[in-house]
């Protein structure tokens, strides 16, 4: 099986909508947003953040990492997809279709 098959490359997606009311929910919010994108997740739209990854064991890795950096409250999902799932997701911006997100280039070390 190719490594890089569009059924093994995964997608994480992180959902969450975390409360903003007092400062200190303000800076729990910055944190953990920081804190995923320091993962290398990229904002898909405002609460929802995408990562790719090689294969079901690296994103089982990040999967980990998200949940460790959970904050005390709010409402977080993260949902896990292969490339070929992720590939038929249509993006519009009002009625205008848009493209999807650069597939980010893979190193590989010998």
């Amino acid at each position: 099986m190719d490594r890089l098959s569009e059924y093994r490359v995964m997608w994480i997606l992180v959902f969450f909508d975390l409360p903003t009311e007092t400062k200190k929910d303000r800076k729990e919010y910055a944190k953990f947003r920081k804190s995923i994108m320091g993962d290398g997740f990229t904002m898909f739209q405002f609460s929802i953040y995408v990562r790719h990854c090689a294969s079901r064991e690296n994103a089982d890795v990040h999967i980990r990492r998200v949940k460790a950096m959970l904050p005390d409250f709010g409402d977080i999902g993260i949902l896990c997809i292969t490339d070929k799932q992720f590939g038929s997701l249509e993006i519009f911006s009002g009625k205008k279709s848009r493209a999807k997100p650069a597939e980010p280039m893979q190193l590989e070390l010998f």
